[in-house]
């Protein structure tokens, strides 16, 4: 394979303590643009999870539900216990892992914009699918279409935000996209607090007004500039070093429009990225794209956010009670993102996840004692133990929020070099949604089957990641996106995988 003297070891030259500029306001805005295509997905989690409770949508098209619903059920735990049900929820997150394959070559050749832009359209039309349904095949015609676009939007936006941003502000940028997805999940629910007064047409209107953030995605993706890094390896480098000085707000920007030149000469020498990720010295990247999303969603926090008002009404919440204590989940979703974002670039990412995962497991286990000790089959949680179940899951929430709901994706889109970037982050999406996909079609029920060990269950999944961060991940906290090569050599463990400089000059000379 071409390589030469920018074999992907050698490409990183430590210029880093060279890079120059600032944090401009064209960088923030171009940012916070970009940033609403998380609102997106953020904003089907929360409705998906408002309108399955909401009882016009139920007779329309999932009766058997609705019957459950309103009649005593022999367990408490199974009253939503139904595939069809879970299949207009998940059924998008299929769509999206295919899409998200397909838009990583879109987005390398064409570059970030385009794949934003194709996003937004596709779930613009999904939105509208969803709210002119009038039968069930319609309703997952619109979920498909909404998947394609979260598939195209996961897959460009972290990257977009990782290189526009500047090396010692990269997590708190890039942490727009989820911040702009916890502010999509608490609008959604806010607006299904509100429509679910509006019978009988509130739940189109809920599933409609994902149209509003889908038309800002579109729009914004025309106007936002290319990333300096995708201009470049398109070939356009005087275009590329023009955004780069505009973006960092200074002209001497030498050394890192080196590295990114450097970068770009080896991506462009790959021509199967997808089988170039596979060699030995992207092993660690590889390991990081698969389990990091895997271990976001085996956190269990997909389950609460998509069913938050099935379950709390499967507790015994009445009335407006489930949707009122999703909107609190929501909002306290989004505020905790806002730690995250104070505080990633100063703590780290290893002592936010870390930490984070040490209180979702206490949070898990303590809902789990106290259901399995006041919850029984026919029974109703007390007012008091209600409250309690509501405050410690905002604290799991919270955890979340600040710990693996924005690392998660953070993480995996600023460590892979140029060359299978795309792939790379294509990965990550894909293996997000695939297990989205899983523990959204399979969550009602294991939760049947489970009943309260459901949380314990995730739990032990939580303990897993913790301990899989202190072990293999390092800290990549203010390391330039093109010289994070060198984080992995001089890990205890990945160094004996991933080759030194010098090893890797001479391998790829011969």
């Amino acid at each position: 394979m071409a390589g030469g003297s920018f074999a992907p070891a050698g490409m990183a030259r430590n210029r880093a303590e060279k890079y120059q500029g600032r944090v401009t306001l064209y960088v923030i805005v171009a940012c916070i643009v970009a940033a609403v295509g998380g609102s997106i997905f953020g904003y089907d989690i929360g409705i998906s999870g408002g309108v399955t409770q909401m009882d016009e949508f139920l007779r329309r098209f999932f009766l058997t539900v609705y019957k459950n619903k309103k009649r005593a059920h022999e367990n408490n735990y199974c009253k939503y216990n139904n595939q069809g049900l879970a299949a207009f929820t998940s059924s998008l997150y299929l769509a999206g892992l295919v899409a998200s394959l397909v838009a990583s070559p879109i987005t390398r050749k064409y570059g970030r914009r385009m794949s934003i832009v194709c996003g937004g359209i596709s779930f613009f039309v999904g939105a509208a699918l969803n709210a002119s349904a009038v039968n069930l095949a319609m309703l997952l015609l619109g979920r498909i279409m909404l998947g394609i676009g979260i598939g195209f939007g996961n897959q460009a936006v972290p990257l977009y935000l990782s290189e526009m941003a500047p090396a010692h502000l990269r997590g708190a940028l890039n942490m727009m996209f989820q911040l702009a997805t916890t502010l999509g999940i608490f609008t959604a629910n806010m607006i299904n607090y509100g429509t679910d007064k509006l019978p009988p047409w509130g739940w189109r209107l809920s599933l409609g007004l994902a149209a509003a953030p889908a038309l800002l995605m579109t729009v914004g993706g025309m106007l936002l500039p290319e990333t300096p890094n995708s201009l470049i390896e398109q070939g356009l480098m005087e275009k590329g070093r023009a955004v780069l000085e505009r973006i960092r707000g200074t002209k001497n920007v030498d050394a890192e429009f080196e590295d990114m030149m450097d970068a770009s000469q080896y991506a462009n020498s790959i021509e199967h990225p997808f089988r170039n990720i596979l060699e030995r010295r992207n092993r660690p990247q590889l390991v990081m794209a698969i389990f990091m999303p895997t271990f976001q969603i085996l956190t269990g926090i997909n389950s609460i956010l998509f069913y938050a008002p099935v379950l709390f009404q499967s507790m015994g919440f009445e009335g407006n009670a489930p949707l009122y204590s999703s909107a609190v989940t929501g909002g306290v979703l989004a505020l905790s993102t806002l730690v995250s974002i104070a505080t990633v670039d100063k703590w780290g990412r290893r002592a936010l996840l870390i930490a984070g995962g040490i209180q979702m497991v206490i949070c898990q286990v303590i809902v789990a004692i106290v259901l399995g000790l006041k919850f029984g089959n026919h029974e109703k949680l007390s007012k008091e133990f209600s409250i309690l179940v509501v405050a410690v899951i905002c604290l799991f929430v919270a955890a979340f929020g600040w710990s693996w709901g924005p690392l998660g994706w953070t993480v995996p889109s600023e460590i892979f070099p140029l060359e299978t970037r795309s792939a790379g982050q294509s990965i990550t999406v894909a293996v997000n949604l695939l297990f989205t996909f899983i523990i959204a079609q399979s969550f009602l029920f294991l939760l049947c089957a489970f009943k309260f060990g459901i949380f314990l269950f995730f739990s032990g999944w939580i303990t897993v990641m913790t301990i899989f961060v202190y072990v293999f991940l390092p800290e990549t906290k203010g390391i330039p996106i093109e010289e994070m090569i060198l984080l992995w050599q001089k890990h205890w463990f990945w160094k004996r995988i991933v080759p030194g400089s010098q090893e890797s000059d001479e391998s790829t000379a011969t």
